[in-house]
Order: C-alpha cells, then sequence, then structure tokens
C-alpha cells in the first residue's frame, strides 16, 4: 500500500485530472445527471429534504453523510439561514453547516435558491471532491484527511474552527503531535494550546499550507509505519511525469505472481 505521503503527492500533483477521472465514474456521472436536471425545480426546503436522490447528494457534497437521517436539524439549519449571528448554521460551530446554509440560502432567496451557482455546479464540485476524498480513504485514511484538511482550510479562521470539526483536529493533532486526550480540556484550554503552536492565518498561504499537510502525512505514516509500505520500485513511479493516482493505486495493489 502506498504511504500518505505518497499518495497525497501523486493525487496533488495530478489533481485536476483525477478529479475528472473520479466525476466520469458512471455513478458519480448519473447522481450528477439527475442533480443538475432537477435541482433547479426545488423551491422550497421541503422540496429538497423529500426528495432523497437529491438530498443524499447535497449531503454527500457537504461532507454530512453522518448526518442523513436528521432531517429536523438540516431543516433548522436551512431556515435559519447565515445571516444572523444566532443563527443554528453559525452557532453549531461546524463549517459544513455554513457551508450548507450558504449554498443553499432559501432564509434569503426563498424559492430561487436553487437557482444560484452555489446550489448547482459548486455543490457537484464538492460532491466530485468528496467522492475523490472517500475513494482515497479506502486505500489510506490519512490522504483522506489530508485532502479534507486542504479543501477546508480556507474556511478556518480559528482554533475553534478546528475543535468543530471531527477530521480537522485530528489531523491538527497528529501534525503538531498533540494528544487525543486534550480533548477532555476546557475547549478555551484546548484553543490556545493549537493556537500556541499553529498560526492559523498561515493556512491561508497556500505554501505553509503544505509544509503543514506534508507534517502531518509524514507523522502520520510514522504512527502507521507497521500498517503501509511502499516498494522502492513504485516510489519511482510517482514522480514519473504522466503516472495517474488511480494508476499508481493499481500498482500498488497488484500482488506477487499477477494474481
Amino acid at each position: 500500500m502506498l504511504t500518505a505521503t505518497l499518495y497525497y503527492n501523486s493525487i496533488i500533483k495530478n489533481y485536476s485530472k483525477t478529479l475528472a477521472s473520479t466525476a466520469s465514474e458512471p455513478t458519480v456521472a448519473q447522481a450528477t445527471k439527475y442533480y443538475l436536471a432537477n435541482i433547479g425545480s426545488v423551491t422550497s426546503i421541503s422540496g429538497l429534504l423529500n426528495n432523497d436522490k437529491l438530498y443524499n447528494y447535497v449531503m454527500t457534497a457537504f461532507g454530512l453523510s453522518d448526518m442523513m437521517n436528521a432531517k429536523g436539524l438540516i431543516r433548522q439549519v436551512l431556515e435559519g439561514g447565515v445571516t444572523s449571528s444566532t443563527s443554528l448554521a453559525n452557532t453549531l460551530n461546524d463549517p459544513r453547516y455554513k457551508a450548507l446554509a450558504t449554498a443553499f440560502n432559501f432564509a434569503a432567496n426563498g424559492a430561487a435558491a436553487t437557482q444560484a451557482t452555489s446550489a448547482q455546479q459548486d455543490v457537484v464540485n464538492n460532491y466530485v471532491e468528496q467522492t475523490l476524498e472517500t475513494n482515497a480513504g479506502q486505500q489510506n485514511q490519512g490522504v483522506q484527511m489530508a485532502l479534507y484538511f486542504q479543501r477546508m482550510a480556507p474556511s478556518i479562521t480559528s482554533a475553534y474552527s478546528i475543535l468543530g470539526d471531527k477530521q480537522l483536529l485530528s489531523v491538527v493533532q497528529t501534525a503538531l503531535g498533540l494528544s487525543p486526550l486534550m480533548s477532555t480540556e476546557p475547549i478555551d484550554t484546548q484553543a490556545a494550546l493549537i493556537s500556541k503552536q499553529l498560526n492559523i492565518s498561515d493556512l491561508q498561504n497556500p505554501a505553509k499550507l503544505q509544509q503543514f499537510i506534508d507534517r502531518f502525512t509524514a507523522n502520520y505514516d510514522a504512527q502507521n509505519a507497521s500498517a503501509q509500505s511502499t516498494s522502492p520500485t513504485l516510489a519511482l513511479f510517482v514522480n514519473s511525469p504522466g503516472i495517474s493516482s488511480n494508476l499508481l493505486l493499481q500498482l500498488a495493489n497488484l500482488k506477487l505472481g499477477g494474481s
């Protein structure tokens, strides 16, 4: 199996091509075709929640698959919008809900909410990225975490943004060598601990963000060394031009003897 560092770098090197390949997968393409053909006709929150295909697509796109059955909560998030600082989307301290309510701003735009680009092509882009991350995670969980962190970094405005998202927190804890037991401390203490070791504004700088993710994948590989290894021959392919991440996966999964 490819290490997190090698596999992540292979995806980032060919990121656009890998996304395009993911988007063209039959199940993804079919789901996207249905979504784009029907989302514009949805004029209410109920209309979205009651169409299982559209609802599942949206929830997947915003990384909320684990909350698929919490339709009552999702309704409240969408009804509250994002204008008020006391709205549910803004007080849950989870960027996924705010992103959802921003994309589907029924509170501000009413029946026209699904006509916005944020509710159509932007959602499709999110869905494809989420699918890519999920596929990567089936091979190496660290890669999924790294890709997710990279995608969510622009929305991280404070240590509290990290603390409100379990996956972001796990990446930060691994990168900085912080114990998961820190979660037993008061949240302000946790925020102070993260802020002391990480300049949050650095995450808005592409070069510094990449350095942080490299630090995460290196530490992740060190912690999971016994569960993953990469042959020297396979490692050479990672830096070879024209070698896609999908081909690397096929090479990594080949068993000796061609079986």
